[in-house]
């Protein structure tokens, strides 16, 4: 939402998975405190970020370095052919599910396919210049993945949040 993009609050409800109750409730908070403003076009309220508030520049920055990893992937690899699917997991991927701990030094990145690897280390490159961590690329192929591996037996037990596709053993 801290994007220049304006949204209705059905758009936006939609786009963060809340019931529009809950989005018509925090909108209008945020409203009041100035970080969003709001325009009429009939008997829409559409939405955007308040450019003018102090507060939105390091919002923006705290959204991108907790969760702007998922979608800034998602965008850099999609450009990557050869990609069946990626997936982060570890640490990062723990605390996005909500599991409790330290806040995680690095991004864990599995890359499935026989994509170029310059290229998915370029994309890597770019996404942790915004997200300011660390992100270390792991690329298999679809044979690799399925071989018997302690480290993978480790990674497909584990939290797992998908980046392009779907999680290859569910």
């Amino acid at each position: 939402m801290l994007t220049d993009e304006e949204l209705s609050i059905t758009d936006l409800a939609e786009h963060a998975g809340l019931a529009y109750p809950t989005a018509h409730r925090e909108v209008s908070r945020l409203l009041e405190a100035g970080i969003l403003t709001q325009r009429e076009v009939g008997r829409t309220r559409l939405i955007r970020a308040n450019d003018q508030s102090p507060l939105v520049e390091p919002l923006r920055e705290i959204l991108t370095v907790a969760t702007g990893p998922v979608v800034m992937l998602a965008r850099e690899l999609a450009d990557v052919d050869g990609i069946e699917s990626a997936f982060l997991y570890g640490s990062f991927a723990a605390r996005l599910q909500g599991e409790p701990g330290p806040a995680p030094h690095d991004i864990d990145l599995m890359v499935v396919g026989r994509p170029d690897v310059d290229a998915v280390y370029e994309a890597c490159t770019r996404v942790e210049e915004s997200v300011r961590r660390p992100i270390n690329p792991t690329i298999l192929t679809s044979a690799e993945l399925a071989e018997p591996s302690g480290f993978l037996e480790t990674v497909r037990n584990g939290p797992a949040v998908a980046v392009i596709g779907e999680l290859p053993w569910r």
